[in-house]
Formats: C-alpha cells, sequence, structure tokens
C-alpha cells in the first residue's frame, strides 16, 4: 500500500500526532485538529466505487479493503485522523450473535430477551475473533506511518445492549427500557459482559497501532442522567479504565447528552465529543478546562455551502478559543453532503488564526509523556 503520510503545512512544527494528543490532552496547539465521524464512506465516490464491489461486512472484514476505505477521506479531505472501516456490532457478532448488514441496516439475530441468552454470549479473543480489525489498523498504520494518528473504536455499553436486545432499531429503544425497568439485574449483567468484552477488543486495537480510541454512546440520550449514573456509568468506566491501562486516550461521544455532561465527565474520557445541542463554551463552563472537547456542528450545515460549511467550523471553534478542541461534526457525515463542502469544513480548521502554541508546563509535560 502506497505511503501517504503529510506533513502539518507551513511553520507547524507538530505533527498531526503529537497536535492531536495536545488537544485531547486540553492543551494548546499549533492548529485545530479535525476530522469528521462516518468521515469513510456513502458520501464519497471513492467508496461507492468499492462498496460497489463488496459487501459492507465484506469491507470491514477484508483488512486492505477496509484500510484502503479508511484511507479515502485522508487523501480528499486532509482531515488529521484515520478512522479505522469498522461497525460497532463486530463485538456483538464476536460475542455470539449471528450479524447480518442489509441496505436497509444492521440486523442481529436471536436478541438477547432473558438471562440464558446473555450467558450465551462469549467474551471473545481479539487477536482471533476480530484479528480482521486489527490487521486494517496495522495496514492503515504503515500507509500513513507515524506521524498521522489512527483512531479505533467501539459502541459503549448501553449503546450496544440496545442493538443486542432490539435486534435491530431505527429509531426506539422501548425493549431495552423495558429491560431497565422490569429486570434490572438482567440489564446489569449484560451490560458489564459487554465491558468485559468492549475493553479488550479496543485493548487489542491500540496494540495495532491506534493512538486514539472512541467509544459511541447513540443511545445515551434516552437515559435520564439518574439511570445513566445507575447502569451505564460504571460499564463505560470499567472500558475507560482498561483504555488507560495503555498509552491512548479516550474520546466518549454520547448523543442526545445535554443532561448529563458532569456524568459524562466522571466516566474518566479524555475527551468529550458532544452533539450541535450543546454549546461548546457552556460546556466548557460545566466542565472545567481539563478536558478537551470535540465538536459539535450540526451535520446539516455541511448540506449547504462551502461558505456555511466554513462558517460553522469557525462559529465552533470560537467558542473554544481551539484549546483543547478537535473539530467534528455533532454526528456522521450525511451521504447527500457535497464533498466540496466537507474539503472546506476540515480546510477551515486549519486556516482558523490561532496563537503560538505554548510550550507545556512541567505537569503538562509529565503527562505528554504518558501519551
Amino acid at each position: 500500500m502506497e505511503m501517504v503520510t503529510v506533513k502539518l503545512s507551513g511553520a507547524n512544527s507538530l505533527s498531526r500526532r503529537e497536535n492531536f494528543l495536545r488537544a485531547c490532552r486540553g492543551e494548546a496547539v499549533e492548529r485545530v485538529p479535525a476530522w469528521i465521524m462516518r468521515q469513510a464512506g456513502r458520501y464519497l465516490p471513492e467508496y461507492q466505487v468499492v462498496r460497489a464491489n463488496h459487501s459492507f461486512l465484506e469491507i470491514c472484514k477484508t483488512p486492505e479493503i477496509a484500510a484502503e476505505v479508511s484511507l479515502q477521506p485522508f487523501r480528499r479531505l486532509d482531515v488529521d485522523a484515520v478512522i479505522v472501516f469498522s461497525d460497532i456490532l463486530i463485538v456483538a457478532e464476536a460475542m455470539g450473535m449471528p450479524l447480518e448488514v442489509p441496505d436497509s441496516g444492521p440486523i442481529l439475530r436471536n436478541p438477547i430477551r432473558d438471562r440464558a441468552a446473555m450467558e450465551r454470549l462469549r467474551i471473545f479473543d481479539p487477536s482471533a475473533a476480530t484479528k480482521f480489525v486489527g490487521d486494517a489498523i496495522r495496514a492503515i498504520c504503515a500507509a500513513v506511518g507515524p506521524d498521522v494518528p489512527v483512531i479505533g473504536f467501539a459502541a459503549a455499553p448501553w449503546t450496544l445492549a440496545c442493538y443486542m436486545i432490539e435486534g435491530q432499531t431505527r429509531g426506539e429503544v422501548n425493549t431495552a427500557k423495558r429491560m431497565m425497568y422490569a429486570e434490572p439485574a438482567l440489564l446489569h449483567s449484560l451490560l458489564a459482559k459487554i465491558a468485559e468484552a468492549t475493553g479488550a477488543y479496543l485493548h487489542a486495537q491500540i496494540k495495532a497501532g491506534a493512538a486514539v480510541v472512541q467509544l459511541f454512546d447513540t443511545w445515551a440520550g434516552e437515559l435520564s442522567r439518574g439511570e445513566y449514573d445507575e447502569f451505564e456509568l460504571p460499564p463505560t468506566q470499567r472500558v475507560i479504565d482498561e483504555i488507560h491501562r495503555t498509552d491512548a486516550p479516550a474520546i466518549l461521544f454520547a448523543k442526545n447528552s445535554a443532561h448529563m455532561l458532569k456524568s459524562l465527565a466522571a466516566t474518566g474520557a479524555d475527551v468529550l465529543s458532544l452533539d450541535w445541542r450543546v454549546e461548546l463554551d457552556e460546556a466548557r463552563a460545566v466542565l472545567g478546562g481539563s478536558l478537551g472537547l470535540q465538536g459539535n456542528v450540526d451535520p446539516r450545515a455541511l448540506l449547504a455551502s462551502p461558505e456555511i460549511a466554513v462558517a460553522a467550523a469557525r462559529a465552533a471553534i470560537a467558542e473554544t478559543g481551539g484549546i483543547g478542541h478537535i473539530l467534528n461534526l455533532g454526528h456522521g457525515i450525511l451521504p447527500q453532503t457535497p464533498v466540496e463542502n466537507a474539503q472546506a469544513f476540515i480546510r477551515a480548521a486549519h486556516d482558523f488564526p490561532l496563537p503560538a502554541a505554548a510550550e507545556p508546563s512541567q505537569g503538562e509535560a509529565s503527562r505528554s509523556a504518558m501519551w
């Protein structure tokens, strides 16, 4: 695979990787790093070419194809990080649930509805059951070199549990919420088992070369803060504790989570990724300056024009001053997004004027050494 490393342009001296990690640590950066959730996918013509010849799961499970698709937005958009192309339900399949991904959306057969089904779930060996994910990460790292961060990911426990309980979902998690109310002990057991499997899975991704990992908690907003604290906080803390056994920072994306920012901070995540319903400056006021922030542009802003995409990016950065901020969308990029709008969005981050990045303090330098 052709080496595609691109250094930061102009007078910048930091590599993309170190610049990205500075943002994760809440430090000043030379330029605001930017990437886009779901950045490899249907809005890119080159992805459509690959998809026309391979099923979704075939792409996920063929490391050289997954790596190629992962690299497409790096080449096209000049993003600052490459996220491995995979799916959050890979963990459910590895735990023993048959997975299908038709064009209508993913389906998990034999959904978890009782304790017997939960107990049949297995804790898998990522070096065997999901070796293809690690192999894809290794291929990406070989292509981009050591100066570009590669992002691994998984679903947060509650979100994966929702899919495992529902079997498939198009916007509601009523069966999962019923289990919460009617059989809380069962849900606690399921979440604990998912957390154990997910921690090992992410640890394997980091070992393969991922510099950063992100947890996607798409269904977090279906929980009250009290429900989050009781059910989702402990297993998420367990996963992040496992991540922190390595030198990789953890990003937590929780959709519709404005009502529980302090609970999200209690997970131990290094960066909170926020959707467009949360103002970044207000989140900073609540959370203080110790956490990195990611987001929070509405994906629909990129549907309009390059000028509007640029304005949205600049407005988000202005709320943080670029300190400890990774520019991203507040959810995944939409399939109908014009490529030139996505390019303008990323370019806006790179062009945003920032004061020179200060040398880290002694405490920050010590923390940097860990990462």
